[in-house]
């Protein structure tokens, strides 16, 4: 990547000038201007659920017994999403995430099976066979945190073997420093400098989720967010506050490839099937 990166990428490129040895060096520059002009890219709205003791939850700052919402039948959950136009969805195995393991592995195969959308898929990703697994059941995006953290290269040998654009790292920040183990352990680093080390080891995008406002209805923290995005030139999917039309716009006006939408989404206060017409209409 880094050698594609000093090259300019002209869209007028002819493939008749390119060799076979050089294809391979032509399809990293076209990420890398892709990446670099975010806005020529569509913006994905995704209605999020999370799992936990087999039920569709929504928590207050990721901590466990501060349900909002706990709803039975995931699957039916999800479905309600596709209903109303849905075509990205963002699947968190919570009792994975903090268990280290794939706890709701059972529900996930379920939801893969019968959804036919774009589905990212996060929680108790801790190995490279744990990764290989979601993949196969044809899952489009693997996130991997508290994994990503301990072995950065990791990501690398993952992108490697299954494109980049299918390993999404998770920046999980509380406080200004990114967490890990489910969002119960800080690690005393910013989200800034670790998106750039995971970019340059092949990360196709980031899961960026600001705790300090996960799951309390009261809006967005922008600059956070827009520092990131900045920061970066892989996509940036952003996470935590999203309760309005109005927080889905502004993320996407401040370089973001995607909104995360949980708690407001299940109490009403945000309609996704409104939130997709808006950025239809934009």
């Amino acid at each position: 990547m880094a050698s594609a990166e000093k090259r300019t990428f002209s869209p007028k490129t002819s493939l008749v000038d390119l060799s076979r040895n050089n294809l391979r060096c032509f399809i990293e520059t076209v990420k890398v201007y892709l990446a670099q002009n975010r806005f020529l890219m569509t913006f994905a709205f995704f209605p999020a659920v999370d799992l936990r003791g087999g039920k569709c939850v929504q928590l207050v700052g990721g901590v466990p017994g501060t349900e909002v919402v706990a709803l039975d039948n995931p699957l039916a959950q999800a479905e309600r999403w596709v209903n109303e136009g849905a075509d990205h969805l963002h699947i968190i195995d919570l009792d994975g995430a903090i268990l280290g393991r794939r706890v709701n592995a059972p529900i996930l195969s379920q939801m893969v099976e019968k959804l036919d959308l774009f589905l990212q898929v996060g929680g108790g990703i801790r190995t490279e066979d744990d990764v290989h697994a979601v993949l196969d059941l044809g899952v489009d995006r693997v996130i991997l945190g508290t994994a990503a953290l301990k072995d950065p290269d990791m990501v690398s040998r993952l992108a490697d073997l299954h494109g980049s654009e299918r390993i999404m790292v998770a920046l999980d920040v509380k406080r200004g420093n990114v967490t890990t183990e489910g969002w119960q352990k800080t690690l005393g680093k910013k989200a800034v400098t670790l998106g750039r080390l995971f970019e340059e080891k092949g990360a196709g995008s980031i899961l960026f989720t600001n705790i300090d406002v996960e799951g309390r209805q009261l809006g967005i923290d922008l600059e956070p967010t827009r520092t990131l995005v900045e920061a970066v030139k892989i996509p940036v999917v952003a996470a935590g506050g999203v309760t309005s039309i109005e927080d889905v716009l502004a993320l996407r006006d401040a370089g973001a490839a995607g909104a995360v939408a949980g708690t407001a989404i299940y109490t009403d206060k945000l309609s996704v099937h409104r939130t997709l017409e808006a950025l239809g209409r934009e």
